[in-house]
């Protein structure tokens, strides 16, 4: 918990902070006498939550790579060179990932590849991050190091960028997406004016990001609770038209989370664009975002097939299910149910329902048809899916025997010029 009887220790307690793997990093590091601190997410996120215990950690030190290198093996740590020409080793140790960044100085900015030196001064490291609740460290005895009132803004819920905005962005432009993405997970209205007066001056500078740089802010605002609010103000500084070449359907998505709140960041991107994007623009915009094929795929059919009647009952879902595969007709009742407004707790049900039905194999096969003399071609087809047809109607009750007493029928019934069995 929070030690209320120094507010200037708030981070004491963290249990990532009392972590023996934590302590003896810490003690590595600091041998020679030089301070290390923990940064970012974890003095950030923990401030909120003093239960939070997370797995992947973020350390500065004034400490040069090549002498982590040196050091760090030697005291039994095992080091991966993650990102050495930034001064950045990786620490494995009790399953922890700690990230140990050299602290930098910036001496000249060209976009995201700026030019930088090592630093010993803990200050300067922090006017180079994108936001002021970002810029906080902590040293081992939980006290907090607080230069740009990152703390303060927390409680607030502002998200502000350490200094003069524009110049944050034109530093690395993903910085657009990320001021959306934070604001959506600790923001509240209204936004920062300076920060979106910058973001919608620079957003040209989007074109410049690659897509799968793009995809991963995608993937983490979609799913942060105010989603819909970034969403929203992403399309009033018109920064949307540099993502996705239509207006977003903000209201399929908002009745999305009101039924379905656990839909991921695919689920709600595909209610934001069933109807505005057609397949060659769907395609397009896969191919930016470098999706893999399987998003690329999934997108499609979210976007592009027939939604279900989710008001049909469990035989049309399990017909769904068995057609398409549990997760792809789970997700297209949920955006059906969106459509119609059905009740959260009916969806729930039917879900439940399907979620334990577990489809069993067709019992006929090509080989039967091969058998009575039916050559390959259109007819051969037509007839293995009536018969499939029939045993789904069925709720895959009849056995081979009944499918082919079925295929039978609807062979004498050619013969004879007669219409198929009903």
């Amino acid at each position: 918990m929070t030690d209320a009887l120094d507010p200037e220790r708030p981070l004491a307690r963290a249990r990532w902070l009392q972590a023996p793997e934590s302590r003896a990093l810490l003690a590595a590091l600091e041998a020679e006498g030089k301070e290390a601190r923990f940064v970012g997410g974890c003095v950030r996120d923990t401030l909120l939550d003093p239960t939070l215990d997370p797995q992947d950690l973020d350390l500065a030190t004034p400490e040069r790579p090549e002498r982590l290198l040196e050091r760090l093996p030697a005291l039994g740590f095992h080091l991966v060179p993650t990102g050495l020409k930034h001064g950045t080793v990786t620490v494995i140790a009790a399953g922890r990932h700690f990230e140990v960044t050299t602290l930098r100085r910036d001496v000249a900015c060209f976009g995201r590849h700026a030019e930088v030196e090592f630093s010993d001064d803990f200050e300067e490291d922090a006017a180079r991050r994108d936001f002021t609740i970002n810029a906080m460290s902590c040293d081992r005895e939980g006290r907090l190091f607080d230069y740009f009132g990152g703390r303060a803004d927390l409680a607030d819920g502002r998200v502000r960028f350490v200094g003069e905005p524009r110049q944050r962005i034109r530093e690395d432009y993903l910085r657009i997406l990320r001021f959306f993405r934070f604001w959506a997970r600790f923001g509240r209205p209204p936004a920062d004016p300076a920060a979106l007066e910058a973001c919608a001056a620079e957003a040209a500078g989007l074109d410049r990001l690659s897509g799968e740089r793009i995809r991963g802010e995608l993937a983490r605002l979609l799913p942060a609770p105010g989603a819909l609010e970034a969403l929203r103000l992403i399309e009033a500084t018109g920064i949307r038209a540099r993502l996705v070449p239509a207006p977003l359907d903000l209201e399929r998505l908002a009745r999305l989370l009101a039924i379905a709140p656990e839909a991921d960041w695919l689920l709600r991107l595909a209610a934001l664009l069933r109807g505005r994007l057609d397949r060659v623009g769907l395609l397009a915009l896969a191919a930016r975002l470098r999706l893999s094929n399987a998003e690329r795929d999934r997108l499609l059919a979210l976007a592009t097939l027939e939604l279900p009647d989710p008001t049909a009952g469990r035989p049309a879902g399990e017909r769904l299910v068995y057609r398409l595969g549990f997760p792809l007709a789970r997700d297209l009742l949920c955006l059906a149910a969106a459509e119609r407004g059905l009740p959260a707790e009916a969806l729930a049900a039917l879900l439940a329902e399907l979620s334990r039905f577990e489809p069993p194999a067709f019992p006929l096969a090509g080989a039967d048809l091969l058998a009575r003399g039916v050559p390959q071609g259109p007819r051969f087809g037509r007839l293995l899916e009536a018969v499939r047809g029939w045993w789904e109607a069925e709720r895959f009750r009849p056995d081979r025997a009944a499918c082919l007493a079925r295929l039978d029928a609807l062979l004498a019934a050619e013969a004879d010029g007669r219409p198929g069995p009903g």
